[in-house]
């Protein structure tokens, strides 16, 4: 018969790799999607996006989704972009603390509000002088075939550049298996 304490260690392990993912996927602009005549702004506001979160966005064709600097997003200026994609479904990790900004760089969709602003709260990096770092380029879904869709599996974990940290679940969930540990030891 095994030990009572090895028995105690398997199960909080079991339950431990169970714990899904805290990382949110956020649908920009929910049901309205990615598509003219949605209030992103709106849709922003309220919402904390964070390192690890991802944006998934759904569009119709004759959309993209292109990550843009801060003036080309000001001025609505297309064919600069950092990063694009037209597949329909477009996952968009965010990877880095800071504002990252999106266009629909079709001709005219961005003037006409086809615009967001994400700023990703985090374990943010400054350069030497002490003003934050831009954010680095961002990896979009690869375009998929006419009349399919691609979507990302639920359980998928976005990387994260500080992998040396804790969720704040994470460490309320390692204190209790210590003490729990503790208590079956005494």
């Amino acid at each position: 018969m095994a030990n009572p304490c090895a028995r105690f260690v398997c199960l909080i392990v079991i339950l431990c790799s169970a714990v899904p993912s805290l990382a949110t996927v956020y649908t920009v602009g929910d049901a309205g999607g990615w598509a003219l005549g949605v209030d992103y702004s709106t849709w922003t506001s309220g919402k904390t996006f964070s390192v690890g979160d991802s944006l998934d966005f759904r569009y119709a064709s004759g959309h993209t989704v292109d990550e843009v600097s801060s003036s080309d997003y000001g001025t609505c200026t297309v064919g600069n972009s950092i990063s694009t994609d037209s597949s329909g479904a477009t996952t968009i990790p965010l990877k880095t603390a800071g504002t990252h900004y999106f266009i629909c760089g079709v001709m005219g969709h961005c003037g006409n509000g086809m615009k967001i602003a994400v700023t990703v709260a985090g374990g943010a990096t400054t350069s030497p002088s002490g003003s934050t770092a831009p954010p680095s380029g961002v990896t979009t879904s690869p375009a998929t075939p006419t009349g399919t869709t691609k979507t990302p599996p639920s359980s998928t974990v976005t990387g994260s550049s500080s992998a040396g940290t804790l969720s704040p679940f994470m460490a309320v969930v390692v204190t209790w298996v210590v003490v729990m540990f503790k208590l079956v030891l005494s």
